[in-house]
């Protein structure tokens, strides 16, 4: 099916329909597995993190544990990636060692360079450019929600940065709607939207870009945000407040989503400034099951890349 996952872009309708089933079967039947027959019993997953993080590490070295592999985190300080020693070097001296690697840094053309040079999958665990395990624990949280996701429509407001990347990306692979709405100068990545738009053509989604947030969830059944200002973009703070001011996603403008909407946010949430306490405790928020879901999403990640074709149809069927 895949052989890394380093955005959503490659990936068919039915590649990310496969995930989405086999985490919707992983999560209903969490802890009823034995670890004898787990499916990735004997395997080592690698964590390359240069950025902090909580769901994503968890989530991943829950997922191993549970499909009996066992995770190793490597801090920024231990590898220096790129500094202290080469990437390709990292790449082709861990890949005899493990059976898979999941990174976390900044720039994605490192996460690419990586995974030429590696001999075992690649899992983006997040890039400047794209945030794919999140993207596709996102949809599956809608589809948790509504049932069949195709037709159903999702505002996104705020930054056009990774996590609007892959969720346009997720969406449109699954014939959805998508309303992007940000400032001017702060879209998504041109390139991005255009390979997304293809896909929309193929399942009956759309996207549409604004600058008014009120426009943009009009009537949606999602509305999605995040930080206004992500990891490394910490020196333009104060400018992205007074930029991104009009986008918070509080009480009046989830007054205009459709009366059932749910509310996303990959967290971690500056409180107060991309969305306020009121809106993410609330009753439309489904931010702590998104979190959660994000453990079944990467299982599903792992045992696809991991296990032989043959016999993932066995665990599946």
């Amino acid at each position: 099916m895949l052989h890394h996952l380093l955005s959503l872009e490659t990936l068919t309708t039915g590649d990310v329909s496969s995930l989405l089933s086999q985490a919707q079967t992983m999560k209903r039947q969490r802890g009823t597995s034995s670890r004898s027959t787990a499916p990735l019993a004997g395997q080592t997953i690698a964590l390359l993190f240069e950025k902090p993080s909580l769901r994503t590490r968890v989530s991943f070295e829950v997922a191993a544990l549970e499909l009996g592999a066992q995770s190793l985190y490597l801090s920024p300080q231990e590898v220096g990636l790129g500094k202290r020693e080469s990437v390709g070097d990292v790449a082709r001296v861990l890949s005899t060692y493990v059976h898979a690697v999941v990174i976390r840094t900044f720039s994605h053309s490192i996460l690419e360079e990586f995974a030429s040079q590696s001999q075992v999958p690649v899992i983006n665990g997040l890039t400047d450019a794209h945030h794919p395990c999140q993207g596709l624990t996102d949809v599956f949280t809608i589809a948790e929600e509504f049932g069949d996701v195709a037709g159903r429509t999702l505002a996104y407001v705020g930054d056009g940065n990774n996590c609007a990347h892959s969720l346009l990306q997720a969406a449109l692979k699954m014939g959805m709607h998508v309303r992007i709405a940000t400032p001017p100068g702060y879209g998504p990545d041109p390139m991005v939207v255009a390979r997304a738009q293809r896909d929309a053509m193929l399942t009956g989604g759309s996207i549409t870009l604004l600058h008014d947030p009120f426009d943009a969830v009009r009537g949606v059944d999602a509305i999605y945000t995040d930080v206004w200002t992500s990891m490394g973009q910490e020196a333009e703070a104060e400018q992205r407040r007074a930029i991104f001011a009009a986008y918070q996603v509080n009480a009046a403008l989830v007054h205009n989503a459709a009366p059932d909407s749910i509310v996303l946010h990959p967290l971690p949430a500056h409180r107060g400034e991309e969305i306020t306490d009121e809106v993410l405790d609330g009753s439309h928020s489904r931010v702590v099951r998104e979190a959660e879901n994000r453990l079944h999403v990467q299982k599903a990640i792992l045992r696809t890349l991991l296990v032989p074709a043959e016999s993932l149809a066995v665990l599946t069927a």
